[in-house]
């Protein structure tokens, strides 16, 4: 029977040691030979990348670590030929390197100034996207393809844009198609897809997009092109036939997203199979995989557990590999028999603990003042304690970064920490963010810090008014583009009594002037181009109306973070002890933009709880205490 304690209290076997090393990030995966290979973290060792073989165990000993820096968010960092040879971006020097017969060499030059990633092995070719930094301002993006023969070279194929990414060469090898883009544009707004033929010196052409965000595209035959497209709304596949008059057909039509937001290079929605049908994901709120027939456009759905994240990454004969999180697992690698119809988990993370210990999402909307909000709610849950009959538990209202990105309703160690102890949790879907059509996600266009923090204050207060969250006692936490989103909420709305920013903006100018080359020009769509947007820019940022923060705020911050320095984090820890508000700041050394080190991981979440225990009076079992600041 379960004892009746006091929300926030309740003793968990959820430790946040073992909630972060329950579900090591995972990076592609591939068939090699009669095995298969994939990428995965590993905990105990700062959470370095390796690539894994299903028969032989880790490829890649300490020290190397397999990542890639390519746009900041790196992607593709790895793959393989089908005889067994590793290629690799080692995070040290980005350089790639080959792996084989148990000797490495590096195949690039050893050239600060480049970055290599989205690696893929094609009709036996290595391509790759090549970025080359030759002055603060001056960054040059092309794909190449990288000879590994006894004397290695890299050799450009294409470029003459701002951005490229998805290299697809055609199965005689003559020609090449990819993604193009320019700034100010990101790849969810307009982008191209570009086709030059290798052999001959002729200009490429742009065989769809322009208007619109096209992704992925990938060769039916030499002749055919299957692409993602959102200009009717909704990321779908279309096909073109490339020496024809280009005219478009589409694949298969649904009120779903087969796309989504390229912000790492590694990510593939789809994959053909051998007789040219195709296995998709299409997300609406959460994700589904399905396998659809190309004369009829027919979709039908596999039986496996991929919820979120969900990425196609490779294919053979009848069978593929993809990477996904569950709502019953962590992220995992399943290998799936499309003609059986039969799905197995062949790697990731375990939970750790017994599934009475998670909590089950409930798909929420709500009525905002721009429109309906999405979002999942995660009441506390636990086999062995409940609240008082009177009371309502307190919540804690999660904001993803981005802001263009999005969260589904999958088994999440973060949320199930929380919701065993009795704190509930809202995942919100605000207007911006992807997974429900173009609609929605240009609905932050232009008001980024008005209609996120509208949205995410409507999904709180509606949560309370429902009788499910108390509503004297709701916290709201994101990180980075999310911090942003926290900190403005806490200034413009009096929902929340208090706030945990991770490396979260609070100056906009600070961060247009200051951010890579990739995101320069993100918040031209976001709030506007400066210097003509600049009173927008000073409107919106949290720091400009310092005067306004007046509840309790945890500020946890990378010291080595590239894309949100900790100068935004500590302008905002001085504006909090000038008002004598309530606050603790926590530094760590060696991070940077995303908490990766599983000691940070678990201290974070130890901190949060401590926290949230000394902001709404609770004692947390087993938990540290935390003694809050109102001055420097």
């Amino acid at each position: 029977m379960a004892t009746t304690l006091p929300y926030g209290s309740w003793p968990s076997p959820i430790t946040a040691r073992l909630a972060a090393e329950s579900a090591p990030r995972l990076d592609g995966a591939r068939f090699v030979g009669d095995d298969v290979w994939w990428g995965e973290s590993q905990p105990h060792q700062g959470g370095r990348m390796t690539v894994r073989s299903r028969r032989r165990g880790v490829l890649l000993p300490d020290p190397w670590n397999v990542s890639s820096r390519v746009h900041e968010y790196g992607g593709g960092a790895w793959t393989a030929s089908r005889d067994g040879r590793l290629f690799f971006v080692e995070k040290s020097d980005q350089r790639v390197w080959e792996l084989a017969g148990g000797r490495t060499r590096p195949l690039t030059p050893d050239d600060p100034a480049q970055r290599y990633g989205g690696l893929t092995w094609q009709r036996d070719r290595l391509l790759a996207i090549r970025e080359t930094h030759t002055a603060a301002s001056d960054v040059r993006r092309d794909v190449v393809e990288i000879l590994t023969g006894a004397d290695p070279r890299v050799v450009s194929l294409a470029g003459g844009s701002d951005f490229v990414a998805h290299p697809a060469l055609s199965p005689d090898g003559r020609r090449l198609a990819w993604i193009a883009w320019n700034h100010p544009d990101m790849p969810w707004d307009r982008t191209r897809v570009r086709v030059r033929t290798l052999s001959s010196g002729a200009e490429p052409v742009t065989i769809a997009g322009g208007e619109s965000s096209v992704l992925q595209p990938e060769w039916i035959g030499d002749d055919t092109i299957v692409y993602a497209d959102d200009a009717d709304g909704r990321w779908n596949l279309w096909r073109v036939r490339v020496s024809a008059d280009l005219e478009r057909a589409p694949v298969s039509v649904a009120d779903a997203d087969t796309g989504g937001a390229l912000w790492v290079l590694g990510t593939r929605w789809y994959r053909p199979l051998a007789d040219e049908r195709i296995v998709a994901v299409r997300t609406n709120g959460g994700d589904e995989v399905v396998v659809l027939d190309p004369v009829t456009g027919a979709a039908s759905p596999l039986p496996l557990d991929a919820a979120a994240n969900t990425s196609i990454e490779d294919a053979r004969g009848g069978k593929a590999l993809l990477t996904a999180a569950g709502v019953d697992a962590p992220p995992g690698v399943w290998l799936v028999d499309v003609d059986r119809l039969a799905a197995e988990r062949i790697a990731g993370g375990h939970a750790g603990w017994d599934a009475a210990w998670t909590p089950r999402a409930r798909p929420v909307t709500f009525n905002g003042p721009h429109g309906p909000v999405h979002a999942f709610d995660y009441p506390p849950t636990s086999p062995d304690a409940s609240g008082p009959g009177a009371e309502r538990p307190p919540y804690l209202v999660l904001v993803h970064g981005g802001p263009t990105s999005h969260t589904a309703a999958s088994l999440s160690a973060k949320t199930a920490f929380f919701t065993s102890r009795g704190i509930g949790v809202l995942d919100v879907n605000y207007g911006g963010s992807t997974g429900y059509g173009r609609a929605y996600r240009e609905r932050l266009r232009g008001r980024w810090g008005v209609v996120d923090v509208d949205d995410v204050a409507a999904a709180a207060a509606g949560l309370a008014a429902e009788g499910r969250a108390d509503g004297s006692r709701l916290a709201i936490e994101g990180g980075s583009a999310g911090g942003w989103t926290v900190l403005a909420a806490l200034t413009d709305t009096d929902v929340f009594a208090a706030g945990i920013s991770r490396y979260g903006v609070g100056d906009a100018r600070s961060l247009a002037a200051g951010t890579h080359d990739f995101e320069s020009r993100y918040l031209d769509g976001l709030i506007g181009p400066l210097p003509e947007a600049d009173d927008l820019y000073r409107q919106r940022s949290p720091l400009s109306r310092p005067e306004r923060f007046r509840v309790p705020v945890l500020l946890l911050q990378g010291a080595d973070d590239p894309v949100v320095p900790p100068a935004q984090a500590e302008a905002i820890r001085t504006a909090l002890a000038d008002r004598g508000i309530p606050h603790a700041f926590v530094v760590y050394e060696g991070e940077g933009h995303g908490f990766r080190r599983p000691d940070t991981v678990a201290d974070v979440l130890e901190k949060e709880l401590a926290f949230l225990a000394a902001v709404f009076g609770f004692t947390p079992a087993g938990g540290q205490a935390m003694d809050l600041q109102r001055g420097l």
